[in-house]
């Protein structure tokens, strides 16, 4: 089948540093289908020659270790541009007119808008009056990928589900967050349902907590226009920290079926503990790093937060009781995405009350997305020719050291293949995006209520305020780097 992806917004750099690379990958590794275009769309005065030339300078840059001449210009054949502006209808008929000298009628098409939020419901609109999107039995398939953030707050996205399921019907719809594109974050369902010695374990009978944590080195950069009327709340919480929290707290799927593996992840997000406003205080720390005021476009009265940590709950059968600590912010002491659950401890450590010692040792297993992707298991051992003393120790597995330093992809190139085969499991579904910003909204709400947290300042290249520790040592635990 001939199938083209169309790309919106292509003169930006997630087509350049992102999608281009990514499909050049899927290419040389013989994946994608036999007969395919792509056609980059925008409103820069490129030619097909002059945007692939880009693209190829884009390859190299960003994907330089993969890059091989012979193969790009056998790829570059498949490159194409159409000149656009997203307002313009007339354009869209010329982009339906070229995609059908390209693919024909019958050929399958995938549109991914790698726009600015502001123009997802025009394009998707334009797309539709063109008859872009209307599948027939003449025809392929006709999917559109819609980047994040989808919505900023729940009533905008019930508005974008709704322009949406208008013209298009939810399985040809699919929103991503490359966070679920990540071998490491897709191995937890691996990790989780793989091993029959874990899963027996995964409940409230035998956890006394979980971590998650997504910490940045870098401050805003270039995206300080949009960071500052999002935040790290609507820019992480609402999207990678909750999907992370759907795959560690979820039942197991019947099968490994898009809709069997979202409606899983559906019960946990049905299932948190709302944050009510008086409580606000007592469960989330939000604060901004020194300078952050200073950064070139922030607004000097900005009340955005860089920093957030809360305590959250899951009521359900398998983990009541069980608190859940997410964290993330940017300018950071370290870059790093890790998931750590933690284990009760054991009744009594009798070797070690034994031997005199009060510390009590605790299990627990570290999942790391990145920069040192692998799962990392502490238990207890004896030490060598001291007569009964132990010590923690580790079991460590590395991915670079099992499958070889080059094993992991980029996340797009996995969503984007299963975007073309029609595989919407790693995608988020409209119920998900709904229930995540209905919690997220309540933690706003409290905010801005009387009862709101105190906005506080970290230094950076510290761990966050102060206040972030006490959060947990309220409960007597501690985070994970300490």
């Amino acid at each position: 089948m001939n199938t083209a992806i169309v790309i919106f917004g292509a003169s930006g750099d997630l087509t350049a540093r992102k999608l281009i690379p990514a499909l050049y990958h899927n290419f040389r590794k013989r994946r994608l289908p036999e007969q395919f275009s792509i056609i980059g769309f925008a409103r820069r005065p490129f030619t097909d020659d002059s945007f692939r030339g880009t693209m190829k300078e884009a390859v190299r840059s960003f994907a330089a270790d993969e890059y091989q001449e012979s193969d790009w210009e056998t790829f570059a054949r498949h490159l194409f541009y159409q000149r656009g502006e997203f307002e313009g209808k007339e354009h869209y008929n010329a982009l339906a007119e070229r995609l059908y000298n390209l693919v024909g009628e019958a050929g399958d098409v995938l549109h991914y808008l790698a726009t600015a939020p502001d123009y997802y419901l025009t394009v998707i609109q334009h797309l539709a009056e063109s008859g872009s999107l209307t599948e027939t039995h003449e025809r392929g398939y006709r999917r559109i990928i819609i980047e994040k953030p989808f919505g900023r707050d729940l009533p905008s996205a019930l508005a974008l589900n709704h322009e949406l399921h208008h013209v298009l019907r939810e399985e040809q719809i699919y929103r991503i967050d490359h966070y679920l594109g990540k071998e490491t974050v897709q191995n937890v369902i691996v990790f989780r349902f793989g091993n029959a010695i874990f899963e027996p374990l995964w409940n409230r009978n035998y956890i006394d907590h979980v971590q998650i944590s997504v910490a940045e080195t870098v401050g805003v950069e270039h995206r300080a226009g949009y960071y500052d009327t999002s935040g790290v709340l609507r820019d992480i919480f609402q999207n990678h920290l909750l999907q992370l929290l759907t795959l560690i707290a979820m039942e197991p799927p019947v099968a490994f079926e898009a809709d069997a593996l979202r409606n899983e992840k559906v019960k946990v997000l049905s299932a948190l503990r709302d944050i009510p406003p008086e409580h606000s205080a007592r469960s989330t720390v939000r604060a901004r790093y020194e300078g952050y005021l200073a950064e070139k476009g922030v607004n000097p009265n900005s009340t955005t937060e860089t920093f957030l940590a809360m305590k959250l709950c899951i009521d359900n059968w398998r983990w009541q009781g069980v608190p859940f600590y997410l964290r993330s912010g940017k300018m950071m002491k370290e870059k790093s995405s890790e998931i750590t659950v933690q284990f009760r401890r054991p009744p009594t450590q009798i070797l070690d009350v034994q031997a005199g010692k009060t510390e009590l040792f605790t299990n627990h297993l570290s999942i790391s997305i990145q920069p040192d992707e692998g799962i990392h298991l502490r238990f207890i051992a004896k030490v060598p020719d001291e007569g009964m003393e132990t010590r923690p120790v580790e079991m460590n597995f590395k991915f670079s050291e099992s499958f070889g330093a080059k094993a992991i992809p980029e996340a797009y190139e996995r969503l984007l293949l299963d975007a073309i085969n029609g595989d919407a499991s790693l995608f988020t579904r409209s119920d998900e995006i709904e229930l995540a910003w209905k919690f997220i909204d309540g933690i706003r709400a409290g905010w801005e209520s009387s009862d709101a947290p105190p906005l506080l300042t970290y230094m950076p290249g510290s761990w966050g305020p102060a206040a972030s520790d006490e959060l947990l040592g309220r409960d007597g635990r501690w985070w994970g780097h300490e």
